[in-house]
């Protein structure tokens, strides 16, 4: 990968991006398979943390597990573009927020503990700004486990896992908002977590263990800034299928090679007639395209209606809101 050179930062962020250790010191353990002190990866994750290339090293949330969420886009006229991403990024339910080459230009995800938290965002986004906005909702997911490999072609990616929400306690909406925000980045940091929403080490680590085999954390690990990492030709493909031809089609298209996430969502009538989503991330326009031209001669996709949307600006990425928080003044 050209922008990752060092050899064990690659094999960090290529081995931990998904089954972080939940023990006392998990640094440790990653300092014992790279062959380093505990100290060095401490200090290589906070300079790529640093310099924008992870995000934190924390917790992605399975859809609907425990909150809300939908993907949202208006159509910004170019000359308020800033402006109304300012409004759109202030609103502390909105977890991701790109600029997006079409009519409908910017496009975000808006995040809250229930439905209504989403819908009162969006109101309000729709109200200060004064533009459409239109809500995407997820119908099922496909593919949402997006993790990224430094070095070959192959990106493992587990198959989905079914969500048991039966395990869920009071108390985990703050541990999974802790994790959602990332890890310390200290020899503890499940004690240190702990601490802050007034609970011992032990009882964390537990509970951690539990939502991650109940499906509710779908991904432990260090979380990259892939714009940062080199994959910058990045494209939402929406595509014009019947619902029915779904079934076939999501999958097939979840599967295929240089597709990194993939869902069905609801069309906005009249305006928006898309139901089947994918995201291509490549390293360049050309590498994206090659990928889309071979996923549109899937059996399943054939003379499907489609639209490709570049990304051109990231204005916003953190994890997802799951406990209230007081709105953006």
């Amino acid at each position: 990968m050209e922008h990752i050179t060092d050899p064990i930062d690659r094999r960090l962020l290529d081995e931990f991006q998904r089954n972080f250790p939940v023990t006392d010191r998990p640094f440790q353990v990653l300092a014992f398979t790279l062959g380093l002190d505990e100290i060095e990866v401490l200090d290589r994750l906070a300079r790529m943390r640093a310099t924008g290339r992870i995000t934190r090293v924390g917790a992605t949330i399975a859809p609907r597990a425990v909150s809300a969420s939908t993907l949202a886009t208006v159509a910004a006229p170019g000359e308020r573009l800033e402006e109304v991403a300012a409004m759109i990024d202030a609103e502390p339910g909105v977890n991701h927020n790109y600029q997006r080459e079409d009519k409908w230009n910017l496009w975000f995800v808006a995040t809250g503990p229930d439905r209504a938290h989403v819908n009162d965002t969006l109101a309000r986004i729709a109200q200060r700004t004064g533009l459409q906005v239109l809500d995407l909702r997820l119908v099922r997911p496909f593919n949402v486990d997006l993790g990224f490999r430094m070095s070959g072609k192959t990106r493992n990616v587990p198959s989905p896992r079914k969500i048991d929400r039966s395990v869920l306690q009071d108390g985990d909406r703050a541990l999974l908002q802790a994790l959602s925000s990332g890890l310390p980045l200290v020899a503890e940091p499940y004690a240190m977590l702990a601490q802050s929403i007034g609970r011992d080490a032990a009882g964390v680590m537990d509970r951690i263990e539990v939502l991650h085999r109940a499906g509710i954390i779908s991904r432990l690990g260090v979380i990259v800034r892939h714009r940062a990492l080199g994959w910058s030709a990045n494209a939402m493909v929406v595509w014009d299928l019947p619902s029915e031809q779904i079934d076939a089609a999501g999958p097939a298209l979840a599967a295929h090679p240089g597709v990194t996430l993939c869902y069905e969502r609801c069309p906005a009538e009249g305006v928006w007639p898309y139901r089947l989503y994918s995201m291509i991330h490549a390293r360049t326009r050309s590498e994206a395209l090659e990928i889309l031209a071979s996923a549109r001669a899937l059996p399943d996709l054939f003379g499907a209606q489609h639209k490709v949307l570049f990304s051109t600006r990231c204005f916003k990425q953190t994890g997802a809101l799951i406990q209230p928080k007081e709105a953006a003044a």
